[in-house]
């Protein structure tokens, strides 16, 4: 089983066992704090036995320690029922804090499991071996099947192909590569087989960085939790320090009887539990992460809800995170016989998987009227698709596939402003002679617009970081209106910008959806990603958009401001009891069930404050344009 499932377990069974000996007192039942008793064992002894270790072995106090000797107190005095809540209070933050703490060391296993182990090495003969990625030598030729894993980086050798990138860019247009070109281990062969060079050892792939970048941040310790580990010492070694001076010296000094003496050092030992303050927090972010997974967005720790309250800059990928994440058609034009060239158009595309191609059917398959079904389409790589109809020879790809200096200069004008505006502009032929052209545009999501702007107005930094091309990258950033854009960006890029970020505005985030962003994900402060996106990418994430939805950010960052808020509220109201009830202890104004009524009463007035964080937060929306400006299609 696992320390998470125990801990639950743990914490379940001391609610059973306090509830019940709440009732069997109740009743007048003799053997009642049995009951009490049991639930402190069951949910303070992992807790007890943790923070006795840590003080032997690394000299540290923690609350562990004084909750035990809080609730040990509270049953001298005769007051099982206050031993068995303080008990359960703490057994309850820390079968979370396990359960967080559990999760997030899955994703460098999940990353580790994504590597290719095993590649096809072609001796001097041209015959081929199957070996172990880790075995691979610098100048090694590789075979690349279709289909397969490009298993370490290196240089394409002989042949051409399109390489699905999306592991490492995180774009989801294939990328055309030929001779000489670089290949990157992880990402997918779509095409033809072909033949590579290694250039690099395993150990320094690209996708060996990623893990190792992931690997680093996940070690390294936040400042919060740094700054609540030094507290916490302090605080216990003053309440252990206060315990003793409250039964001796008003028993030496101030003439109390020893009775009265021990009982004012027990009452002390209640009212001074740290029960309220952590009440103040706890119950409170817990509301607010119920508030967010109800509402579509997980936080996998309250602290990273707590500093989106101070969000000083935030950087977006662009592809699934702030467009849809596949291409559409925004721009046709038929220059000649309209319902044929649509028609033929539809019919190539269907003989293809490509992203574009898929893009294209959507888009005109209801308006296709003849259909072509024993068409039969060469792919030739690197440029498109040819077919032959009655002997005309019909060409579907890239402006290289053609002769184009047949193509009048308007037409060449609008082709070159498609080009500016960052779109993919595909071509059909008609032999010689260009008949239609495409522009296509992975577009911004609807709700994009009106989430940056909101961060803008609260002195947020808006960045774009993307593998993108800077054509593409510029259209988008320019119709959301992005303070600064970085274009073309490798993993190891993004997460040197998103560190220079954090170190320049201390509190930022990071949201994307791929593996390429997992690294970035995992330095920035907040790290947030997409439930569209790759499982590393949520593993890996602070934050999680279950429901791909860039409004969810605004209502959480909302959400944060309100927790703060209320938490800050909490702290100063229970720390302001404690000191009036330590105080009203000391000069003898309030007896034992006063200070556990006083304790109590505030922890559960701060924990009702807390619960408001349960009502959903309204977003006022803006109108949303359906279509972006360079969304129009038109047809000539």
């Amino acid at each position: 089983m696992s320390k998470d499932k125990k801990a639950i377990l743990a914490t379940v069974a001391c609610f059973i066992f306090m509830i019940a000996g709440l009732i069997l007192e109740k009743f007048g039942v003799s053997f009642y704090f049995i009951s009490f008793l049991l639930a402190i064992l069951f949910g303070g002894f992992k807790q007890t036995k943790e923070g006795l270790i840590d003080t032997i072995t690394n000299k540290h106090m923690n609350v562990d320690l004084l909750m035990a000797l809080a609730a040990i107190g509270a049953c001298i005095i005769g007051n099982w029922f206050e031993g068995a809540m303080l008990t359960f209070i703490f057994c309850l933050s820390g079968a979370l804090e396990e359960y967080t703490t559990n999760k997030s060391k899955k994703e460098i296993a999940s990353l580790m499991n994504l590597q290719p182990e095993t590649a096809y090495l072609l001796d001097s003969t041209g015959k081929t071996t199957e070996v172990p990625v880790k075995k691979l030598q610098i100048g090694d030729t590789l075979l690349v099947p279709k289909g397969a894993s490009i298993p370490i980086d290196g240089t394409l050798a002989s042949g051409s192909s399109a390489i699905d990138e999306a592991a490492i860019t995180g774009e989801s247009i294939p990328v055309e590569k030929k001779a000489e070109d670089p290949l990157f281990g992880g990402t997918i062969n779509l095409g033809e087989a072909f033949t590579m060079t290694v250039t690099k050892n395993s150990e320094d792939t690209l996708f060996a960085k990623i893990i190792r970048l992931v690997d680093e941040a996940q070690n390294t310790p936040s400042q919060t939790a740094s700054f609540i580990e030094k507290l916490e010492n302090s605080y216990v070694k003053v309440v252990l320090i206060a315990i003793p001076l409250m039964i001796l010296i008003p028993y030496f000094f101030l003439g109390w009887s020893w009775n009265e003496s021990f009982y004012r050092g027990m009452v002390l030992l209640v009212v001074a539990s740290p029960c309220a303050l952590v009440a103040s927090a706890t119950p409170a972010t817990l509301a607010a992460i119920s508030n967010g997974a109800r509402n579509g967005v997980l936080f996998k720790g309250g602290v990273y809800l707590e500093n989106l309250a101070g969000l000083k800059a935030i950087a977006f990928d662009k592809t699934g995170t702030l467009t849809k994440g596949k291409p559409i058609v925004t721009d046709a034009v038929f220059l000649k016989d309209k319902q044929q060239a649509l028609d033929i158009l539809v019919a190539m595309e269907r003989q293809s998987t490509h992203p574009l191609a898929q893009a294209v059917i959507a888009r005109f398959e209801d308006e296709s009227v003849t259909h072509y079904e024993q068409l039969e389409v060469k792919n030739v790589v690197g440029f498109g698709m040819e077919t032959t109809i009655e002997e005309t020879k019909w060409r579907l790809g890239k402006i290289t596939f053609n002769d184009s200096s047949s193509i009048d200069p308007a037409t060449h004008d609008q082709i070159d402003q498609l080009q500016k505006d960052g779109k993919t502009v595909i071509y059909l032929f008609e032999d010689q002679t260009i008949v239609a052209y495409l522009g296509l545009l992975d577009i911004p999501k609807p709700e994009a617009k009106q989430v940056i702007d909101y961060f803008k107005q609260a002195g947020i930094r808006t960045t774009m970081i993307t593998g993108d091309q800077e054509k593409t990258a510029l259209a988008v950033a320019n119709e959301l209106a992005i303070d600064e854009v970085h274009a073309n960006c490798l993993p190891e890029e993004k997460t040197v910008l998103i560190k220079q970020q954090k170190e320049r505005y201390t509190i930022n985030a990071m949201v994307g959806d791929g593996i390429n962003d997992a690294p970035a994900l995992a330095n920035a402060a907040i790290g947030v990603a997409m439930g569209d996106g790759t499982d590393i990418a949520m593993d890996v994430a602070d934050v999680v958009l279950m429901q791909n939805d860039l409004e969810k950010l605004q209502m959480s960052h909302l959400l944060s401001k309100k927790l703060k808020r209320i938490v800050t509220q909490n702290i100063l109201f229970s720390a302001s009891v404690i000191l009036i009830l330590i105080l009203s202890n000391f000069f003898q104004i309030i007896n034992l069930p006063l200070g556990v009524i006083g304790h109590e009463g505030s922890t559960i007035l701060v924990i009702l404050n807390g619960l408001r964080l349960l009502k959903t937060i309204p977003i006022q929306k803006e109108a949303v344009q359906k279509d972006y400006p360079f969304q129009t299609t038109k047809f000539v």
